[in-house]
């Protein structure tokens, strides 16, 4: 038998206690993997989210949070656009829908709802749609004024199964469905857009908007033209940029991931143990056999490798198993939730070599200990343990 295949078959002659410690080192690599592919999918969704759309600036009433959940005069968009910078300025309406029809169908967040959850809608004039981000569309842009007429996100329209000219319910009036739009930002394509003045209608909020998208000139700067806006209208309107923002969201991931790095290691740690405990079985167990290596001319070193050989064969395998339960559970999980239509999974090679890094590592130092006692033995002690 080569050295190799002894290394390789010799963790398994106790399959009870090797199987425990690859379960042990398993469950933390499968939290490594499973987080990292999550958190990876959503940092990605996020610089998309930062891409998408032509509108660098976000206006809203100061102290009504970044999705604006306050109210703006119109009168505010002339202003805005004539400001030093400023290239192009859009009111955009925000509401949740309140028709059963449509709420008991989709769950995603909202972001003009505070916070809450519903089918969110979008007041905006056709013309200035691409300041959302809105410029494929399969089939048509709604025409202004009051009419019944609405395009729906790709995410929204995969969830409720329409097409374009199906009908659609919401605040209890029904439209027509004239095109399919996919901006790349996956709150805005898990909902809908009107026209600005059939919103503004339909809840009561005439010649009022949620905040104002705007676009700035390609040698404007946007923390001074953000700068300008607050200054000119101090305690009625603020700013964030779409940096700012998909800065704070990476922040907050990066928080996941130090969480996920934690229970990681607390896993490791107890997979580790059992490591230990496996490999030390293992060599007194072996006492005599490793006596009779030596006593055949093995050298210390050759008996160190073999056993932290073993140990790394262990880690190993159980990174294995690790990684394919998270890739297998979080794409399972992902596609029996709506959540699977908004975060794609990261596969990322630097999540799978984290992983077997650490199970590396792991089975270095869970074998260090065993292995440098199972070099130390004496060839006649061993010989005589019984």
């Amino acid at each position: 038998m080569s050295f190799i295949s002894l290394v390789v078959k010799n963790p398994f002659r106790n399959k009870t206690r090797s199987s425990l410690a690859i379960i042990g080192i398993a469950i933390g690599i499968m939290v490594i993997v499973a987080l990292g592919m999550v958190t990876g999918g959503l940092k990605a969704s996020t610089q998309s989210t930062l891409k998408a759309g032509a509108a660098e600036i976000s206006v809203v009433q100061t102290g009504s949070g970044d999705f604006g959940g306050g109210r703006i005069n119109e009168s505010r968009i002339a202003d805005v656009q004539k400001i030093n910078g400023v290239k192009d300025a859009a009111g955009t309406l925000r509401a949740t829908n309140t028709s059963t029809a449509v709420g008991s169908q989709s769950s995603m967040p909202s972001p003009g709802s505070g916070g809450g959850f519903g089918f969110s809608v979008t007041g905006m004039e056709r013309s200035k749609l691409s300041l959302a981000g809105v410029d494929s569309i399969n089939g048509a842009l709604y025409s202004d004024g009051s009419t019944n007429e609405v395009i729906i996100g790709k995410t929204a329209a995969d969830e409720m199964k329409k097409n374009v000219g199906d009908k659609i319910n919401l605040f209890g009036k029904d439209f027509t469905i004239t095109g399919i739009y996919e901006t790349g930002n996956f709150i805005t394509d898990a909902g809908a857009f009107m026209s600005l003045n059939t919103l503004q209608n339909l809840t009561n909020n005439g010649n009022q908007v949620s905040s104002i998208a705007v676009k700035i000139n390609d040698n404007a700067n946007v923390t001074e033209v953000s700068t300008a806006i607050q200054n000119a209208y101090p305690n009625e309107l603020s700013t964030t940029s779409a940096a700012s923002m998909a800065n704070r969201m990476n922040n907050a991931l990066s928080t996941i991931d130090t969480a996920s790095w934690a229970i990681s290691i607390l896993a490791i740690v107890i997979g580790g143990v059992g490591v230990v405990n496996t490999m030390i079985m293992s060599v007194y167990e072996r006492t005599r056999e490793i006596g009779v290596l030596k006593a055949v001319g093995w050298k210390d070193r050759r008996i160190l490798g073999m056993i932290l050989g073993e140990s790394v064969v262990l880690t190993l395998i159980a990174a294995v198993v690790g990684t394919v339960v998270a890739v297998v559970g979080v794409v399972v999980l992902l596609s029996l939730s709506s959540v699977g239509n908004v975060i794609t999974p990261s596969y990322s090679p630097d999540i799978f070599i984290r992983a077997f890094v650490v199970a590396f590592a792991v089975g270095l130092v869970g074998g260090l200990y065993p292995a440098y006692r199972a070099s130390r033995l004496s060839p006649t002690e061993a010989l005589r343990y019984e």
